[in-house]
């Protein structure tokens, strides 16, 4: 089933999720997030290119996207539906991995794929949140994760050492 984008969500192109997370080239792992609906869940997108720094040794003969790249890009997606929810856009804010669980990895991400990234809230107050994940192209899950996130400013995180 093709992914269905709903115009009447907030989304977030790249300039935009460059205003809510700090991440650049080459560790920016999402390249769009449609159908934010606030404090409940987005969609990210990533298109797959073997172009990638991590495929020139993750496996040059077979490129896979590393689980933890895709983890990765479930978590940025995370923090784009965190600042939307928050309105917290331009306050330059860093967002901290607190927990991975229950990650699963059920089939291979390849160049050439549209990775989806659906994230859900299972629980947000302030500063801590928790998510769950799933990556998938098409109609397939290809990895799943339950994960936790800090919301941090900078002068926060450099006082937590």
């Amino acid at each position: 089933m093709a992914l269905a984008i709903d115009p009447s969500l907030p989304q977030a192109d790249v300039t935009r999720i460059q205003r809510m997370i700090p991440h650049r080239y080459p560790f920016l792992m999402i390249d769009k997030v449609v159908n934010i609906e606030v404090n409940r869940f987005a969609i990210g997108l990533k298109n797959v290119t073997v172009n990638e720094p991590h495929f020139q040794g993750h496996f040059p003969v077979l490129p896979v996207m590393p689980g933890v790249m895709i983890v990765e890009a479930m978590a940025q997606t995370s923090a784009v539906l965190v600042v939307e929810t928050l309105d917290l856009i331009d306050q330059d804010l860093l967002v901290y991995f607190m927990s991975i669980d229950n990650a699963k990895f059920r089939k291979a991400v390849v160049p050439g794929d549209v990775l989806e990234l659906h994230v859900t809230v299972a629980r947000g107050r302030g500063k801590i949140w928790k998510f769950t994940g799933e990556a998938r192209v098409g109609d397939t899950i290809c990895a799943e994760a339950e994960f936790a996130a800090m919301i941090l400013s900078k002068d926060e995180a450099k006082a937590k050492g």
